[in-house]
């Protein structure tokens, strides 16, 4: 951990940073899984409103 001391004697500490690493973009495999995903959850929230509004 690195502190450093001002010339009142308070101490600051600073967190360490992490590595930086880039992105990478999500295969074919991937974003087939994403945009399955992204359908379910169309259908499950349609379906959540449609019990909400029969219900009521």
């Amino acid at each position: 951990m690195q502190t450093t001391s001002d010339e009142r004697g308070i101490l600051n500490n600073f967190a360490s940073e992490p590595k930086l690493y880039y992105a990478e973009y999500p295969s074919t495999a991937q974003q087939r899984q994403y945009k399955l995903l992204g359908v379910v959850s169309v259908f499950l929230t349609a379906a959540v409103f449609a019990t909400a509004i029969a219900v009521s």
